[in-house]
């Protein structure tokens, strides 16, 4: 590829697979990676990566508030901008990494069939964007398409996947493998991660609250909030005994990627679950997925949305 390769990203994770997927050679030699501006995050997790040693053509320009003309590379193929400019545009060879379980749900769409709409999980869409979501589906079956991902995928759908005509392509996390551990780890022997399922309404405020407590009680936790964590819970968080809160940041596959043996990690159903495992396994670290107990969902939480949540972390 000549030109400089474009990768859209909107999320840490999907930061942190752009990088990957130019280190893993499907970007072309030259790559910009452009963060969606007014992210927090993605403002600590592009700081973080430059303190590491980028792969050779790989820029992390500033952010912007609009996306590229042409990208190569996204992370959120069930946005209604993306899908837009996919079907205004020729990206030519379309890379899609990691987006957390989304990525997931979208292999289950494409290997379902060319008429399956791209739209989320959950969403209650009106016909136009329903119709959005079956025009971007048919332009990806008429396109190169590339998955990246670091998930778990299990035979059947890798197998319904390749049928529709699109490439998976799995990682380890390669790069940051060779990168030095991070510097800044927590020193308990617990690790929590934060959720969102509480703000968004699929699991029990008070019910995740009192867990955390409990643990805290028998340990001390160090406590990792979800980006998309209600702050007052935070907050309220901040002030159990126990409990060490770190600032909300990069993601996880960096913060902690230096954990040693004897450390491990908690959390609700998460794929972040499944990208630590490969990480921080080889290391002796245990990373742990907590069943959520039935009584923890909220009526919002369809049994076919709990086991979508859950089939990551098996």
């Amino acid at each position: 590829m000549g030109k400089q390769a474009s990768a859209w990203v909107e999320s840490p994770l999907q930061m942190l697979c752009a990088v990957e997927a130019h280190h893993a050679g499907l970007l072309g030699p030259e790559t910009a990676v452009v963060p969606r501006a007014g992210l927090r995050a993605l403002r600590a997790t592009r700081k973080e990566l430059n303190r590491l040693d980028l792969p050779d053509g790989l820029e992390l320009t500033e952010p912007r508030e609009q996306m590229p003309r042409r990208m190569q590379a996204v992370g959120d193929a069930f946005s209604g901008k993306v899908q837009l400019r996919w079907l205004t545009s020729n990206p030519g060879h379309i890379v899609i990494v990691d987006d957390g379980l989304a990525t997931l749900r979208l292999l289950e769409l494409l290997a379902a069939g060319p008429f399956r709409p791209l739209l989320r999980a959950r969403a209650e869409p009106g016909p136009l964007r329903t119709a959005l979501g079956l025009a971007a589906a048919l332009r990806l079956r008429a396109s190169r398409v590339s998955v990246f991902t670091a998930l778990p995928v299990d035979e059947e759908l890798e197998a319904g996947v390749r049928r529709a005509g699109v490439e998976l392509v799995r990682h380890g996390f390669d790069w940051l493998r060779d990168q030095p551990p991070s510097k800044h780890g927590p020193v308990e022997r617990t690790v929590v991660l934060g959720t969102a399922l509480v703000r968004n309404g699929l699991v029990h405020r008070d019910h995740y609250l009192r867990w955390l407590t409990a643990l805290a009680e028998q340990e001390p936790l160090a406590y990792y909030p979800h980006r998309r964590e209600d702050p007052q819970d935070v907050a309220v968080i901040r002030e159990r005994p126990g409990i060490t809160v770190h600032d909300a940041g990069a993601p996880a596959e960096l913060t902690l990627r230096g954990l040693d043996p004897g450390q491990r990690v908690l959390s609700l159903p998460s794929t972040a679950i499944a990208s630590l495992r490969v990480l921080l396994s080889p290391r002796g670290v245990a990373v742990e997925p907590v069943d959520v107990p039935d009584d923890w969902w909220t009526s919002r939480a369809a049994p076919a949305l709990r086991s979508h949540l859950t089939g990551v972390t098996g």
